[in-house]
């Protein structure tokens, strides 16, 4: 099985392709899409617009590049002391959603806080942390960079083992 981890971000979004044994799986492919490219008026309607519709290509591409079986994005959360920033974040993975349900592909929501407990023991673990236990989940020679490939990586590895356990 073939499984898609998305760390949505309307700036940065981590992705993240893993495949085979749900406990040691192997990574097709791992990165990010850094939507600052199209646009550098970071607050503006067209701006924002404009990193939608790159987002969008960039998450069509990837499905139609690593057919996955499996789609897992991490759901909503919010931070009180920053609330404009999860309205943000809402326009960007909205955009992952559309392009996931156009290509047909099945999608998994994963809680944060389970994607942290399943790697490390703790749903509250640190950006640190996640990459450290990524690190040694998959033997790498250092912490994925940025963090949100560690994140995706841990959301796929997440999805695979649902997957694994949960009947079809």
């Amino acid at each position: 099985m073939r499984v898609v981890g998305i760390d949505p971000g309307l700036r940065i979004t981590g992705y993240a392709c893993v495949h085979g044994d749900p406990w040691r799986p192997a990574i097709a492919e791992a990165g990010v899409f850094r939507l600052d490219k199209v646009a550098k008026t970071a607050d503006s309607a067209e701006s924002v617009s404009a990193r939608l519709v790159e987002l969008e290509r960039d998450v069509a591409d990837l499905i139609a590049n690593t057919k996955p079986d499996l789609v897992a994005v991490e759901a909503m959360f919010s931070n009180p002391k920053h609330p404009a920033t999860v309205i943000k974040m809402a326009h960007g993975r909205g955009v992952v959603l559309l392009a996931i349900r156009k290509a047909g592909v099945p999608l998994l929501e994963l809680r944060p806080a389970e994607v942290k407990k399943s790697l490390t023991g703790s749903g509250q673990a640190t950006k640190e942390q996640m990459q450290l236990s990524v690190q040694r989940f998959f033997k790498l020679a250092e912490p994925p960079k940025p963090a949100d490939v560690a994140d995706a990586l841990a959301i796929a590895v997440t999805g695979l083992q649902r997957s694994a356990t949960q009947p079809a």
